[in-house]
């Protein structure tokens, strides 16, 4: 039976190399001075990952900033209207299926750029399809001349004819990376691209209220030291599709625990069960080691609704506890908790982005590269594990143990980090802006002298506080 990973990229490959014959016949509608330039955010929104749709929400209001909100007709890619509503600065909102790529051959050409948004963009870790929908995105963007822009993505390893993908169809994009090990990786492509970070570090959440109410109502007695602990399934990546298994799913109800949505399976089998198992009794172990050595209010945090039953299942190893969970709660909200915390144990990367400016300590337990380079901007790799390596409870409880133990050196490392990476986003926004005056010379820049700061969204005060803080490090 074909691979339907091959078909759909198949697919994809096949509409870029059509829309480039429409380029071609002059079938397009192309920009004109006074009108706003329409762009279309392409990413994994509508699911509740509250990390991938914080990365939308401030690539959005930074490019409002940057090109006037007035010059800026956005679009965002949804899964569930009812799942990003209120999110995206204002922007219009349309819906991606699951089946796509009918959907980017209609939607792209309808707009004057792509602006792709998801972090882990080029890689087959997660999902094929998904890397084929931002290369889909970009290609076609390309195809009409238009402008093709990656924003603060990474780049891992991927398939053989995803990497051709890339080659071809996003040579003519420009690619900005959130490290240097991506920008290594899309060279070897002939991809261009500038360095670059996460897009999450300027997010402003709901006041520190709410989430201090959100504990006290989960009963909290409002003095006890806060342990956030953000588990996941990291074993049971990547989705792939399958008509195979859809079918067998949809008469018998086979393939039930793998089934996650359409036609799309996760990773499944008794290795899988098996891995995943011994990672959660890792992580409870740690828990329940370090709480006998300090009094602890240990929460879980599931910040992508796949993540409710790794928080279940730790919860109940440790005797319980409450778990505030993205399908019930919005990002304004789940961020607000995170930064009431005290401590931080995950394996969530945006867990521990988002809850750095309010300089909460973390360790990360991780899946791939991107909590290990993060751990390495901030000095910390003693405080980073892999979900898969020996003694981990061990490593938790002494990592647990060195949050406290250094706590003020780590805040102190962190605001740099957190410093360093607002001056990274906002060259970003010199890099599009330069970008958009490249594609569409007519367009109506911004003049004068600014000041890096100028190319961020607005910034809440404990930001600003944190970069008068650490401004000898932006100095340097």
């Amino acid at each position: 039976m074909m691979d339907m990973d091959v078909a759909i990229e198949a697919w994809v490959s096949s509409l870029i190399e059509l829309n480039k014959l429409k380029y071609v016949l002059g079938t397009g509608k192309p920009w004109k001075p006074g009108q706003p330039l329409k762009l279309l955010f392409a990413g994994y929104n509508g699911t509740r990952n509250t990390g991938s749709d914080i990365r939308v929400e401030e690539i959005v209001r930074q490019l409002q900033r940057i090109l006037g909100a007035e010059n800026m007709a956005g679009t965002v890619m949804t899964q569930n209207f009812d799942l990003t509503h209120g999110y995206f600065g204002g922007a219009r909102q349309v819906h991606l299926p699951d089946v796509f790529p009918p959907f980017l051959h209609s939607e792209v050409p309808k707009h004057d750029g792509v602006v792709a948004c998801e972090g882990s963009m080029f890689k087959s870790k997660f999902a094929n399809a998904l890397t084929a929908m931002i290369v889909g995105s970009l290609g076609i963007a390309s195809a009409h001349n238009k402008l093709s822009v990656a924003y603060g993505g990474e780049a891992g390893a991927m398939d053989p004819l995803l990497q051709k993908m890339c080659q071809r169809y996003c040579r003519d994009s420009l690619v900005i990376t959130r490290n240097e090990e991506s920008q290594e990786i899309l060279g070897k492509l002939g991809v261009a691209t500038e360095l670059g970070t996460d897009t999450a570090w300027t997010f402003q959440p709901l006041g520190p209220e709410y989430g201090r109410k959100a504990l006290r109502d989960a009963g909290w007695d409002g003095a006890t030291p806060v342990l956030a602990v953000c588990p996941i399934n990291p074993f049971w990546w990547p989705v792939k599709p399958s008509i195979g298994q859809w079918l067998a799913h949809s008469v018998g109800g086979a393939y039930a625990k793998s089934y996650y949505r359409t036609i799309y399976f996760h990773r499944s089998g008794r290795d899988v069960d098996a891995a995943y198992a011994k990672y959660l009794s890792a992580m409870a172990s740690g828990v329940q080691r370090y709480q006998k050595t300090r009094s602890v209010f240990p929460v879980l945090v599931a910040m992508e609704m796949l993540d409710r039953d790794a928080c279940e299942r730790v919860a109940q190893e440790i005797g319980g506890a409450p778990i505030f969970a993205s399908d019930e709660r919005n990002m304004y909200e789940m961020v607000s908790i995170l930064r009431a915390c005290d401590r931080m144990l995950s394996s969530r990367f945006h867990a521990i982005v988002t809850s750095m400016p309010a300089g909460v300590p973390s360790a990360g337990v991780t899946m791939d590269e991107r909590i290990r380079n993060l751990m390495h901007q901030r000095g910390h790799e003693h405080l980073m594990m892999e979900v898969e390596e020996p003694e981990l409870a061990d490593k938790i409880v002494a990592a647990l143990g060195a949050l406290d133990a250094e706590a003020e050196e780590i805040r102190e490392a962190m605001g740099r980090t957190v410093a360093r990476n607002l001056r990274m986003m906002a060259r970003m926004g010199v890099y599009f802006e330069e970008r958009v005056a490249r594609q569409y010379p007519e367009f109506p820049i911004r003049t004068g002298v600014l000041g890096w700061e100028e190319y961020l969204p607005p910034l809440g005060a404990e930001l600003c506080k944190l970069l008068e803080d650490h401004s000898g490090v932006l100095a340097a």
